[in-house]
């Protein structure tokens, strides 16, 4: 499912790493909510170089304290950087996003090879506010609503992607997220099979064949 968000649904981003598009409020500083990046400052001054007005989010399921690698989410994330080669000269740029500390995201990208940008939001609040991390107390709850909707019973954290545009006064809008099957626009591999006699040749279940591209 996916949802346009206009002006009621303005969010502001309360991060360092993404400063070309928003800042923190009071509320969101007392909340911690500041993104780690080693190169942070480094990368803020090309983005302004580049003034680039938009900004999408992939929201990668990376757990604190689990060594699980979702499939799903690195099978999407392996097309991202060829595509923004392209969708970068087209005034968009990117970044995924997971809970766990820098250290983990950062052995993740050297283990598959990626050069994309990704930030920690470990010790915020980011993930939950876009409705794709939960605390325990709201799963046993029936608490944890996702894709506006469903609830998850025993995943903390979930994956999406979401569209955040700066105005011409600066002021950031969330104007679009999508979640669960809403994400297979962004697998280009899918589009080739689609083409092709077995089209995905699911014979298990979706996605039955998919691993991390160093374990086919």
């Amino acid at each position: 499912m996916t949802v346009n968000a206009t002006a009621p649904r303005r969010q502001f981003l309360g991060t360092r790493e993404l400063a070309e598009l928003g800042h923190c409020d009071a509320s969101q500083r007392e909340r911690g909510c500041v993104f780690t990046q080693r190169d942070a400052f480094q990368r803020r001054q090309r983005i302004a170089r580049r003034g680039r007005s938009q900004l999408a989010v992939y929201y990668f399921m990376l757990t604190p304290g689990s060594d699980y690698i979702c499939p799903g989410c690195s099978f999407t994330v392996d097309h991202v950087d060829a595509a923004r080669q392209h969708f970068e000269q087209a005034d968009l740029a990117f970044t995924a996003v997971s809970r766990v500390p820098l250290q983990r995201i950062e052995e993740v990208k050297s283990r598959m090879g990626w050069t994309f940008p990704w930030v920690s939001s470990h010790g915020s609040d980011f993930n939950f506010d876009f409705g794709v991390s939960f605390t325990p107390e709201d799963l046993a709850a029936g608490r944890a609503h996702y894709n506006y909707g469903t609830v998850i019973r025993n995943s903390q954290d979930m994956f999406g992607t979401s569209i955040f545009v700066k105005d011409d006064k600066g002021a950031v809008f969330h104007t679009y997220s999508t979640h669960h099957r809403g994400t297979e626009r962004l697998m280009g591999a899918f589009n080739w099979l689609d083409l092709a006699p077995k089209g995905r040749n699911e014979t298990s279940g979706t996605m039955s064949w998919v691993r991390l591209h160093d374990e086919y």
